[in-house]
């Protein structure tokens, strides 16, 4: 399994109020770009959010949160967070406002070849 398919679901149903969102397989998961910028992902059973990096150890340290590592090197402004601290719908709200909400500051990828 590449990743949870039932999370998965739960952020295309949160993400479908908003324009300009798109879907990418990538990182051995599912990624949701908002307004061409990676916004939330899935891995394996993990929800990952591109957040502010000036409250990313405020977020990390949440119960069942964490930094997200990419070759050893901890990522900052990315956090996963574990299934048990999504159950509550405030609590994966919470989580996907913190992406949604930074995804107007945050940089745009490179720019697409034409």
């Amino acid at each position: 399994m590449a990743y949870n398919e039932q999370l998965a679901a739960r952020v295309r149903d949160y993400m479908a109020k908003l324009p300009n969102v798109e879907e990418k397989k990538m990182m051995g998961g599912i990624t949701f770009m908002y307004n061409d910028k990676m916004c939330v992902g899935v891995k394996k059973d993990e929800l990952m959010c591109r957040i502010d990096p000036d409250i990313h150890d405020e977020v990390a340290a949440k119960p069942g949160c964490r930094s997200m590592d990419m070759s050893a090197k901890t990522m900052r402004g990315f956090v996963m967070v574990s299934l048990s601290a999504l159950d509550a719908e405030k609590d994966f709200a919470y989580y996907m406002g913190l992406s949604i909400d930074f995804n107007a500051k945050a940089a745009s990828s490179k720019s697409k070849k034409k």
